[in-house]
């Protein structure tokens, strides 16, 4: 039975509020990506990409621990909000994407939009510090559906780095949907601090529009 939510895959929809361990990893340089726990220490995602700089690395691959292609992002250029798309599986030449991520402005690090191809009035709004990995993910009804935050190892009481950190999804939300949102924030954060490493956050900028109106 096909279960409700469902944007990527089902098999990572939970019941509970679950909480993930992601870590960026670094296994060959200049390659890198991502392994993903649960609480369990089971893998549940990975990523891994071997490009030799930034500019090549404008798609990535979500899949599964047995290597099965779940999601694909690729950035869009030419695109002055810094938009990216989001594929089911393995990307083919032709195929359309099921959602794009955005920049909520060009100017400063606003919050970032997501907009759901096939359910047209649908938008994810991300808020927050991806960098400081702290940031939320609201749904159109503005309810958390996923959070990102810095990870406590519970043994020592001391925050781990921001290499290692932790996704959390409500129940009900896709969490493969929620890693390839991840993907992109990542790539977007390394666009930042490559282009000008003192700007604002998307958080400081969210409070700044605040003011303002």
């Amino acid at each position: 039975m096909k279960k409700s939510g469902v944007i990527v895959d089902g098999s990572f929809i939970y019941d509970k509020e679950t909480q993930l361990t992601v870590r960026k990893t670094c296994l060959f340089f200049p390659g890198d990506g991502f392994t993903v726990y649960d609480c369990s220490g089971q893998l549940v995602f990975r990523v891994d990409t071997y490009a030799t700089d930034a500019s090549h690395r404008s798609e990535l691959v979500l899949m599964d621990p047995s290597g099965r292609c779940l999601l694909t992002v690729r950035r869009k250029r030419p695109s002055l909000h810094q938009r990216w798309e989001g594929f089911l599986g393995e990307r083919m030449d032709g195929q359309k994407p099921i959602f794009s991520v955005r920049r909520s402005s060009i100017i400063g690090r606003s919050s970032v939009t997501v907009e759901m191809y096939n359910n047209p009035g649908v938008e994810y709004q991300i808020e927050g510090s991806y960098a400081q990995r702290c940031c939320i993910i609201y749904d159109t009804d503005k309810k958390s559906v996923a959070e990102i935050k810095r990870k406590v190892d519970c043994t020592t009481n001391v925050v781990l780095g921001k290499d290692v950190f932790s996704l959390f999804l409500k129940p009900g939300f896709d969490g493969a949907f929620a890693m390839g949102l991840v993907l992109v924030l990542d790539q977007i954060n390394g666009d930042d601090h490559s282009d000008d490493d003192s700007g604002p956050d998307l958080d400081t900028a969210s409070e700044d529009s605040h003011k303002s109106s």
